[in-house]
């Protein structure tokens, strides 16, 4: 794998985000993410998975300056990979937990909040949605895996403001569970794999998945034409301006 790291532990995994000093998220990131995800579920040495990134990010988002160079083709199936991912996330049937080591907002946000219980690192750190602000158009099924964790009344005001917030305010609001020193991230994510691991894990994966019906539902069965109005919308000329402001932004930093 090129955009990915993957450690195995005695009865757990580590999975790396690895792709430059952020690890923005491209098609390639998405499909690696796929193949592992889907062959760890059956892979009976991997009890769990701890999704984590590098110092001071997890992930920033989509790699904007490259998807901006795609064509209609790739785009749309740019998209339907990230859709992909999300149902692998979702239902992903063992204990999935988010070291979050930095910052983590739009895609890497998405990651995270898929995950069973997220651990985000101290310090001058951006977690949310910020995809409005940016001019991208927020599926229902992304609204609801939101607020799933945050409540309904909350993530519509935090979507439709495209807030971002800093661990202490991402932990008040409950899109992160536990806020620690940034160098205590991954050892905290272990302590809590290690007590899901105490338990009979047919009987957590099966609540796991009850728990989540409506939420695997809701991911699932996304209408037939959405990506085809995600590429629409992202190539209408107003939405592109947007965007290349956002990238010329990222490129003077």
């Amino acid at each position: 794998m090129e955009t990915l790291k993957l450690t195995q532990k005695e009865d757990y995994s580590i999975l790396m985000f690895d792709r430059g000093r952020s690890n923005p998220m491209n098609m390639q990131m998405f499909e690696e993410m796929i193949e592992v995800l889907k062959t760890l579920k059956s892979d009976d040495k991997t009890k769990a998975l701890i999704i984590t990134g590098k110092e001071n990010f997890f992930s920033s988002g989509l790699d904007l300056p490259e998807i901006m160079n795609y064509d209609r083709v790739k785009t749309k199936q740019f998209w339907k990979a990230f859709m992909d991912l999300i149902i692998e996330l979702v239902s992903f049937p063992k204990p999935l937990v988010a070291a979050i080591t930095g910052h983590s907002p739009a895609g890497g946000c998405i990651v995270a909040i898929a995950c069973d219980y997220r651990i985000m690192g101290a310090g001058n750190f951006k977690i949310g949605l910020n995809e409005i602000p940016v001019g991208i158009t927020v599926p229902r099924h992304v609204f609801e895996l939101y607020s799933f964790w945050l409540g309904k009344h909350r993530a519509y005001q935090f979507l439709m403001e495209g807030r971002l917030m800093n661990p202490q305010q991402a932990s008040d609001a409950g899109l992160v569970d536990v806020v620690v020193p940034a160098e205590q991230v991954l050892e905290t994510a272990e302590r809590k794999v290690s007590h899901y691991l105490k338990f009979d894990q047919k009987t957590w994966s099966a609540t796991k998945l009850n728990l989540r019906t409506d939420m695997i539902h809701t991911v699932t069965n996304y209408e037939e034409d959405l990506l085809d109005k995600v590429v629409e919308h992202w190539f209408h000329p107003h939405t592109q301006s947007i965007l290349n402001g956002f990238v010329a932004m990222l490129q003077k930093k």
